[in-house]
């Protein structure tokens, strides 16, 4: 494990960076397998932002906090980390000791007819999956706080997507080739 401190529109200083390493060894600590955790420093119109992503044990752990001190934005986005580490735990520990409920299996919606007009991407982002069940997504999803999670169902061997509807229940979308 490795943590790779980078920053933006600051100059990262060796006591800000051995800052950084130790309230996240000392967090990450639980886990059995950690990747290289990756911490960004910004100075935005005078706020400090500190953003930390953390690959442990098949999930990915990432937070976000502005404050108007670095350090201060540090240890916020730590305590995140650590409220996600919990919640993580809990829901791993009831599923462990009690009857998990299936996620309810909402079909999909129809797909809207697009107007002829050209659609620009403005990002392309790539990721890894990690083979999972759509109740395993879920949890990925809440701890990113996403609204929605791709993953690599391999009962299925395909690619389906879980989303969070409307209405607080899941949904789950299965793609079939015609």
């Amino acid at each position: 494990m490795s943590v790779n401190v980078k920053g933006r529109n600051i100059n990262v200083t060796p006591a800000l960076k051995e800052y950084v390493e130790k309230k996240i060894t000392k967090v990450t600590k639980q886990f059995k397998t950690v990747g290289d955790i990756s911490a960004v420093l910004k100075v935005e119109h005078g706020n400090h932002i500190v953003e930390i992503t953390v690959p442990a044990s098949g999930i990915l752990l990432r937070a976000q906090e502005t404050t108007k001190d670095m350090y201060s934005s540090i240890d916020l986005v730590v305590e995140k980390i650590e409220r996600q580490i919990h919640k993580y735990k809990t829901r791993l520990m009831k599923r462990k000791y009690s009857n998990f409920a299936d996620a309810e299996i909402a079909p999909a919606p129809a797909a809207a007819e697009a107007p002829d007009e050209e659609f620009e991407i403005i990002k392309n982002k790539h990721f890894t999956m990690h083979p999972m069940t759509p109740e395993e997504a879920i949890l990925q999803m809440n701890l990113l706080n996403h609204d929605f999670f791709v993953f690599f169902d391999p009962d299925l061997g395909s690619t389906n997507v879980v989303y969070r509807r409307k209405d607080g229940k899941y949904g789950l979308l299965t793609p079939e080739l015609k």
